[in-house]
């Protein structure tokens, strides 16, 4: 792909950013958000977006980076690129680094725990570092996965929304990525040239979300607008085509 249409791919998916961050209200005068980069491709595209947006606000925001290492998993970012990357979009750069028992619990899975202890040190920076805004990297098929998995496992209808109060209203955490695809992250990696992971985690493959994954993939081989369709219906709820079923 020549540069141009690098580029123009580029702008494109951060212009749907700024039109998601404008639906929702993701972005306010005076924010100082905290941006969660796991090193993946969504939380780096999301680092690029978010700095290529307040360019084009016509109030002041502040962006801070944070990636948290749970020492425990084999899971490597490549820490140079993400300082150079911040370095470059004038971003605040915090990398922490924690300990945890992975196996304390055995009913928990590894990937629960990890990513529990991050978020919650995350949520305990955004406090030390005044920040009021926490950004995740989710995109469509991750809210697709997590209904999927909330229905099948908790008997609950919920998932990502965009926008979440948090903490008494002390904490917004919103996603600025939500109405972008698994499928553009991967094309938008592609072209700027994001780095693989040093180190892959050994839990990665054993995951229910794999399995909601795969289940979700299965469904699109049945309808090619699966995917839009699941999205889309978390919005076009209709209580009166569902049953009354109390808690028993």
């Amino acid at each position: 792909m020549d540069e141009k249409r690098t580029q123009k791919v580029f702008v494109s998916l951060c212009k749907k950013v700024g039109y998601t961050s404008k639906k929702y209200t993701l972005i306010e005068p005076g924010d100082r958000i905290m941006i969660g980069v796991s090193g993946g491709k969504d939380s780096l595209f999301l680092l690029e977006s978010l700095a290529d947006r307040i360019k084009h606000l016509p109030f002041k925001v502040e962006l801070i980076a944070c990636h948290v290492h749970i020492k425990e998993v084999g899971y490597k970012i490549d820490t140079g690129f993400l300082t150079k990357m911040c370095n470059e979009l004038g971003v605040e750069l915090h990398i922490e680094e924690l300990s945890t028992d992975l196996q304390a619990n055995p009913r928990k899975a590894p990937c629960f725990v990890c990513s529990w202890h991050r978020r919650k040190r995350l949520f305990e920076l955004t406090k030390k570092l005044n920040c009021n805004k926490l950004a995740l990297g989710h995109h469509i098929d991750d809210a697709i996965e997590t209904l999927m998995m909330n229905m099948i496992y908790h008997g609950t209808i919920s998932s990502l929304p965009a926008k979440l109060s948090m903490f008494g209203g002390r904490l917004k955490l919103i996603r600025p990525l939500i109405e972008l695809t698994n499928a553009e992250m991967l094309n938008v990696a592609s072209i700027r040239e994001y780095p693989q992971l040093k180190s892959q985690c050994p839990y990665g493959d054993d995951t229910n979300r794999i399995k909601m994954r795969r289940l979700v993939e299965a469904m699109g081989e049945m309808n090619k607008d699966a995917r839009k369709n699941i999205f889309r219906s978390m919005g076009r709820v209709i209580p009166e085509y569902l049953p009354d079923i109390s808690e028993s």
